[in-house]
């Protein structure tokens, strides 16, 4: 063997130009893509946002609820105080209707009294306190007059008479007094009302 066939023991492989390489993958093909986003799993769907409440429409029905409820509340307050009107004019009624025969008792005692003693003075004063009594517990005579037309609301009619003045249909007396309670007839007046006048009696031939 020659000495240009000898190989030289002393070259590493690196330095050796005849020793293949292996054959190196490009970066490109090789490395990953920095740029590239990482592939993301697929979401479940979200639930949907809650719509937001309209603060102007809420604050506007809270606004009608509150002044529904101050007027039931105020009508509630009418209704009782009416219904307590009522209960204590009722209660006023009966007792009054009671006391009325008590003072036209007092009346037709003055009426039938022959001499002013002070003894009928003494009643008289009571029968105007008894009066008052009543005017004050809400009560209003009724006043009729001689000759005040017929009125069926606060009169009643015991009898009727031929008048040669009063014409028919008039009040010719008063024989019990009326009373009114808040403006609602309780007890009508008894009258005698006029028949008209008299018939002319015809002359015997």
């Amino acid at each position: 063997m020659t000495d240009e066939q000898t190989p030289d023991m002393n070259k590493t492989p690196a330095q050796d130009e005849t020793v293949a390489k292996p054959s190196e993958t490009p970066a490109a093909e090789t490395a990953p893509d920095a740029s590239a986003k990482p592939t993301e799993a697929p979401k479940a769907d979200a639930p949907e946002a809650a719509p937001q409440p309209d603060l102007a429409a809420e604050l506007a029905a809270a606004k009608d609820r509150c002044l529904r409820m101050m007027a039931d509340m105020d009508n509630m307050r009418k209704r009782q105080a009416r219904e307590l009107e009522e209960r204590t004019a009722r209660a006023n009624e009966r007792l009054l209707q009671d006391l009325m025969p008590v003072y036209d008792n007092f009346e037709m005692a003055l009426a039938s009294a022959a001499e002013d003693s002070p003894v009928i003075q003494g009643v008289r004063m009571i029968a105007d306190q008894f009066r008052k009594v009543l005017e004050l517990a809400g009560a209003e005579a009724i006043e009729v007059k001689v000759g005040a037309v017929f009125d069926p609301m606060c009169h009643e009619a015991l009898s009727s008479v031929p008048h040669p003045e009063l014409p028919q249909g008039a009040v010719v007396t008063q024989f019990r007094k009326g009373w009114k309670l808040g403006g609602k007839v309780i007890r009508p007046a008894q009258v005698v009302v006029s028949a008209g006048a008299p018939a002319a009696k015809t002359q015997e031939a």
